[in-house]
């Protein structure tokens, strides 16, 4: 059913009442404010009713104010703003009253009663019957429409009811679910609060387990280095070693070398004497010298293999395998694993000196 829209203008500035009547809707009830008004800290005006509908539904297990139990208070958001309200254990009783709106409102209605200022009145008309206002609610086609649409028109087999009863009812489950609807935010921004957190910890988490892998990383190779200098300075001692006994027994036979080499030189000036007699005095005490020089023996040379260092060689293929298999242990904290091997270290007595592999020993 089409509908008309007819004015019965009346004296008074009805714009301006149209305009003060819509800054004193509640945002929840879509009606004109119900005393008391509360004033909540964003500066928005509610329904003190309103205002405790949204704070039950945002805080199902707040304690009423009749209740024997002190609650400790709860929040809700502002239906126009969103805003988070927090309420003291009062609840919405203990918001302040705005009795500035709450005035404006009597004095609306004072001059909204007075006929010379009464905003002008707007009807609906039926399109079937002109001179008929709408004032019925069809429930069978949920439309309304006018008297005598029941009683002649489209509708006089239908069933109807008030227009006020059903414009009371709808606007009331409007209200409710606004409501419920505004609870319903609140419930998704506290989860969405929540997720935020979830989000600033799993930060926060993974940051330290960061932090715990590269300090026991940087552990593990400061015990290689320090292991890598140890062995290094067994293969430094024996290589000294080693070479101390060689360039002594060079020495050794340097010396041998060079006196033979002046016996030799001695022997063959003695050769090149001309006089027998004077050859003789000399050549018995310069063969025995010879014979001496080529008797004397001197220390064994190296053994063969004695220049190798090939005991020195270190596997590290499983040590490197066995640190492929590093892995996370779930449910295993940084702190607990370092009591743990705390404990090793004082149960078991030896240290990981004594643990450590000693260098093999060469050949002297």
């Amino acid at each position: 059913m089409n509908f008309t829209v007819g004015f019965k203008p009346l004296l008074g500035d009805a714009h301006s009442m149209d305009n003060l009547e819509k800054q004193l809707i509640c945002p929840i009830c879509l009606e004109m404010f119900s005393k008391p008004v509360v004033i909540l800290p964003c500066q928005h005006n509610l329904c003190r009713k309103c205002a405790n509908d949204v704070f039950q539904a945002s805080n199902p297990l707040w304690q009423s104010r009749g209740s024997s139990t002190v609650s400790s208070g709860g929040r809700f958001r502002c239906p126009s703003c969103r805003h988070e309200v927090v309420l003291d254990r009062h609840g919405v009783y203990g918001l302040q009253r705005n009795l500035l709106v709450e005035n404006i409102i009597d004095i609306y209605k004072q001059e909204s009663s007075r006929p010379l200022h009464s905003k002008a009145e707007q009807h609906l008309m039926c399109e079937e019957h002109e001179d008929e206002k709408i004032n019925i609610y069809c429930l069978s086609c949920e439309v309304p429409t006018c008297s005598l649409c029941k009683v002649f028109g489209a509708h006089k087999d239908c069933e109807v009811a008030p227009l006020p009863t059903i414009y009371k009812r709808q606007k009331s489950e409007l209200s409710d679910g606004i409501a419920m609807l505004v609870a319903g935010n609140d419930r998704v921004q506290a989860v969405i609060t929540q997720m935020e957190e979830v989000c600033r910890t799993i930060e926060d988490n993974s940051r330290r387990q960061k932090q715990l892998l590269n300090q026991r990383f940087e552990s593990l190779c400061a015990v290689l280095e320090e292991r890598k200098g140890e062995l290094l300075q067994a293969l430094a001692r024996e290589q000294e070693e080693k070479l101390q006994r060689v360039r002594g027994l060079i020495r050794q036979y340097g010396d041998h070398l060079e006196a033979s080499s002046k016996l030799v030189e001695s022997a063959i000036q003695s050769m090149e004497e001309p006089q027998m007699a004077l050859y003789l005095q000399q050549a018995k005490e310069l063969i025995n010298k010879v014979g001496a020089m080529s008797k004397v023996e001197l220390a064994g040379r190296p053994e063969p293999g004695y220049e190798s260092m090939d005991q020195f060689t270190v596997s590290v293929e499983h040590v490197a395998e066995m640190l492929r298999t590093i892995d996370f242990q779930p449910g295993a904290s940084g702190d607990e694993d370092d009591e743990e091997v705390a404990l090793d270290g004082d149960e078991g007595g030896a240290g990981p000196e004594d643990e450590r592999p000693h260098a093999p020993e060469g050949p002297r």
